[in-house]
């Protein structure tokens, strides 16, 4: 009776002092990340663990995307689905939104404030907005293509390391000079559909696809036949044959080229950053360069990447778990430092002046990159809306790289490109409609 006394009086005490708390909500995160940035994410999940008590944070990851989605699937008849899951932009949020199995981010927060959505750099996350400009995911991974260069072969070759060209004609000059040098890989590019493709058309201040790059809705057409997509690809392909673009891939494959020294300047995303972070060179970057042709003037990147979706079925208690873990993501000083440890961009203005000076000073250029994106995208910087986006960009790697391997004439590629993605879309290409040479 004694001991049974003394065990009361000890739960009673540790109760009244606030030692015994509740099991901590779990939630589970799921991601497709490449080695270096999944490293980041888990160091982060991990200081948000220790942060509080009240939510545990458990990550898994896929070793892609296609593997993740079959496992959310999974997840899903097996009736232990996910709360927060990283998918990629597939530039149609808004279908991804009408999925029951989703909870578009807005609804999330509706129940669970923030204390300032505003925080929200609309220009780095119109990719994961609906027509009403509402948030459907949380854009972590945003990223933007841009030009990585080696200031240390730049000085070698005599270039001028803090003066990287801003258009193609002024890049041929560089690539000719570094080849000239003794260099074998003068230039790579990774993600080549996305840097030669879709961002040629917005850094050109050019629409990608008709009806205001398919945001109008209807049935818009892909419009990489024109005479801005077919002279870039004449172009790449003539320096893919005389070697100056000596690596093309469709994802980051060229990246490591560039991070072990091999290559001057690589076009890639934003996010390979973390990657180049312990290179043994000095690296810059700038903006991707664009055409100067007649009255073009430069226009803004289009930004996608990847972003946490929050799943529905939840319990209200989770719900607020997920809330809180998404505002610890956003706070100014965890997403400053996401962006920098990542290269993606900041989410927010309080993030973006949170970032570290140092930062800006060991790669020449990023500030410059990020002060870029705080100003309004132009009328073709905003994104599209293009149904069955993943078929079309299949079908654009493909005559890109029959058009670079010599197995098409760039222009035969492009029509052929524009025609097939079409199709895809159930959007018939109409006879003479957007030929190549014909003006915007």
């Amino acid at each position: 009776m004694k001991a049974l006394k003394t065990c009361v009086a000890s739960v009673v005490a540790m109760l009244a002092a606030g030692v015994v708390h509740a099991a901590p909500q779990e939630l589970q995160v799921w991601h497709a990340l490449d080695p270096v940035h999944k490293a980041s994410f888990e160091a982060l999940v991990k200081d948000f663990n220790k942060s509080q008590k009240d939510v545990v944070v458990k990550l898994s990851s896929a070793p892609d995307f296609t593997a993740m989605q079959a496992g959310v699937a999974q997840a899903v008849r097996d009736k232990k689905t996910p709360h927060l899951v990283q998918l990629p932009d597939n530039y149609n949020p808004e279908i991804v939104a009408k999925d029951n199995r989703v909870q578009p981010m807005y609804e999330l927060l509706a129940k669970h404030p923030i204390k300032d959505l505003k925080w929200f750099l609309p220009q780095t996350t119109s990719f994961v907005r609906d027509g009403k400009n509402r948030l459907l995911a949380l854009p972590l991974m945003a990223e933007i293509p841009v030009l990585f260069y080696n200031r240390d072969l730049f000085k070698k070759a005599g270039l001028n390391p803090d003066s990287p060209p801003t258009t193609w004609q002024e890049m041929q000059g560089s690539l000719v000079q570094l080849q000239a040098a003794g260099l074998r890989c003068p230039y790579a590019s990774s993600d080549t559909v996305w840097v030669h493709q879709e961002n040629i058309s917005s850094s050109n201040s050019a629409p990608f696809a008709s009806r205001n790059n398919g945001l109008d809705g209807g049935k818009p057409e892909i419009l990489v036949n024109d005479l801005l997509h077919i002279r870039h690809l004449s172009m790449m392909a003539t320096w893919v044959r005389s070697g100056l673009l000596a690596q093309v891939s469709m994802d980051g494959a060229a990246d490591a080229a560039f991070a072990r020294g091999e290559c001057a300047m690589l076009t890639s995303g934003s996010g390979a950053w973390a990657a180049l972070d312990k290179s043994k060179f000095s690296t810059g970057v700038a903006a991707v360069p664009s055409h100067e042709e007649g009255k073009r003037t430069p226009g803004t990147p289009l930004v996608g990447g990847s972003s946490l979706w929050a799943l529905a079925g939840h319990s209200a208690a989770d719900q607020k778990a997920m809330a809180q873990f998404v505002a610890w993501l956003i706070s100014p000083g965890v997403a400053a430092k996401w962006h920098q440890d990542t290269g993606y961009l900041p989410m927010t203005d309080a993030a973006a002046r949170a970032a570290d000076v140092s930062f800006y000073q060991k790669i020449p250029g990023a500030q410059n990159i990020v002060q870029s994106m705080q100003a309004a995208p132009g009328p073709n910087g905003r994104g599209f809306r293009l149904t069955h986006y993943p078929a079309i960009n299949a079908i654009l790697a493909e005559e890109t790289m029959a058009a670079l391997n010599g197995q098409k004439p760039p222009m035969k590629a492009q029509m052929d490109a524009a025609r097939r993605a079409s199709a895809a879309m159930g959007t018939p290409v109409a006879a003479g409609s957007k030929a190549a040479g014909a003006k915007k």
